[in-house]
């Protein structure tokens, strides 16, 4: 177990606070799922370990050879490209309020009782 000394900042500790900053954590609350950059490759990943989703995707891979064709290549698609725009978009908004949450709560003042 590591102790953690807390000193009033008078400039002194200044350099040792780069090297101890990175031992302890922060103390703040993340509940999203997402950021910007992985909301596309997370949210696809996800919808596809749904097995209606990737029945429908393997239908719009197949379709894609001519010799297997049965319904044009756009038609296929929309299906899975209706449910799939929707899920995003419901995910995208939950996540949203989960971020708004989070930053209210971790920027709630708080006091704190010495014994």
């Amino acid at each position: 177990n590591t102790w953690r000394i807390v000193l009033p900042d008078n400039g002194r500790q200044w350099k040792d606070w780069k090297q101890d900053s990175t031992v302890y954590s922060r103390n703040r609350i993340q509940t999203t799922k997402y950021t910007w950059l992985t909301f596309l490759p997370r949210s696809l990943l996800r919808q596809f370990h749904r097995l209606g989703n990737l029945y429908f995707f393997l239908l719009v891979v197949l379709n894609w050879f001519p010799q297997v064709e049965v319904f044009h290549r756009e038609i296929t698609m929309l299906p899975l490209v209706v449910v799939l725009l929707f899920s995003m978009i419901k995910d995208a908004v939950e996540d949203y309020r989960k971020y708004q949450y989070d930053k209210t709560i971790n920027f709630t003042k708080t006091r704190v009782y010495d014994k």
